[in-house]
């Protein structure tokens, strides 16, 4: 198919490999933020085929799996409620909270409902009046303009009884956070495409400038990471530290400004907590005091005990780049994607979900 078979061309994956390899020279740890590119990575065997000199760090960059255990909570308590319907993104249906799951909570008889887009979640408001609609909106910026274009058509119609329990989180602000860990060993990032492509790339000058460190925009797809971790490893090689674009097919400078201008109208930067990670600063979205009607946080102003992570989990360790997957001792035994113990093993941008599924028998020998 044009436009990806050739970002998935054998002949070019091994002339990206030869010139990585006669190029790297150093020992580099290099971050992928997003875990769709810690998927592609795995999946297509890429991790095996970087020379040793080159270790790729698997990020945060999984909105589902930082989502924290009380919003997940929240939920759940909101589709045993009688007279809500629970709408969410697929992929958030298994991810555990301290009690149940969205998904134990459907076969209990909460009313669940998977779909596609938040619009629809708008569509299921207006054909039932008599009950209250709650979509989870989860993601990073890639997901926010649909969400807030969610609640501007509900308002535009008038509908009292749509809301949405919002879980933004942003990307440059976690690798912030991630840089200013004394424990980082992080050498350069490869910086989440679809992000860029909403934001643009003007909020990582100021991380470039302040950690002397690369950052390359980079797309999802073979040739996409192996170019990009090119242009990462040319940079340090050389010692110079810079803003790239490897992703100018979709990504520009400027970014999608009608999907800024919406994510402006109804949302503004809050502080968040990250499952696993903890509170970092400003860095999530909350939905803005003139629009907050449909923040289904203040409109059913739930009141949950605090609830924590399993303390034999060590996700967190794994998003923040630490360990490996297979370095976990649940990894495969106590914890897999029937029964998880975290979120990264259910979710499909999940590091241990990606280990388990494409490089088990990897993921297991890192545990020797």
């Amino acid at each position: 198919m044009k436009y990806i078979s050739e970002f998935r061309s054998p002949e070019i994956v091994d002339a990206l490999l030869k010139e990585i390899r006669g190029t790297v020279k150093g020992d580099w740890n290099i971050m992928e933020v997003c875990g769709g590119q810690t998927h592609s990575l795995v999946k297509n065997g890429l991790l095996n085929m970087l020379p040793s000199r080159i270790q790729m760090i698997h990020g945060p960059g999984c909105p589902v799996c930082v989502t924290p255990v009380n919003l997940i909570d929240k939920a759940v308590y909101l589709a045993m409620e009688s007279d809500v319907i629970l709408c969410s993104f697929g992929d958030m249906i298994r991810v555990p909270g301290s009690g149940m799951s969205l998904l134990e909570a459907k076969s209990k008889g909460g009313d669940v409902r998977i779909l596609y887009s938040p619009l629809e979640a708008v569509k299921i408001a207006r054909e039932n009046p008599d009950r209250e609609v709650v979509f989870f909106a989860v993601g990073f910026e890639t997901t926010a303009p649909a969400n807030a274009l969610s609640v501007i058509h509900a308002h535009r119609e008038g509908l009292k009884n749509y809301s949405i329990l919002t879980s933004h989180v942003l990307v440059p602000p976690a690798m912030e956070a991630i840089m200013n860990d004394e424990d980082c060993r992080v050498s350069a990032f490869l910086a989440a495409g679809h992000v860029c492509a909403i934001m643009g790339i003007h909020e990582y000058y100021p991380l470039v400038e302040k950690y002397k460190i690369p950052i390359v925009v980079t797309g999802f797809e073979p040739v996409d990471l192996l170019e990009g971790i090119l242009m990462v490893v040319k940079q340090l090689e050389s010692g110079e530290y810079k803003l790239e674009n490897q992703y100018k097919r979709v990504v520009t400078a400027e970014g999608n400004q009608n999907a800024i201008a919406v994510i402006d109208k109804i949302f503004e930067v809050t502080h968040r907590e990250w499952r696993g990670i903890g509170n970092i600063p400003f860095s999530g979205y909350a939905v803005k005091e003139s629009y907050s009607d449909y923040d289904a946080n203040k409109k059913f102003n739930i009141d949950l005990a605090e609830a924590h992570e399993d303390p034999t989990c060590l996700s967190g360790e794994v998003m923040k780049g630490k360990i490996k997957p297979g370095q976990c001792p649940n990894f495969g035994t106590k914890c897999t994607p029937v029964k998880p113990l975290g979120a990264p093993m259910v979710s499909s941008e999940g590091a241990c979900a990606a280990y388990y599924h494409f490089n088990r028998a990897a993921s297991l020998a890192e545990e020797v």
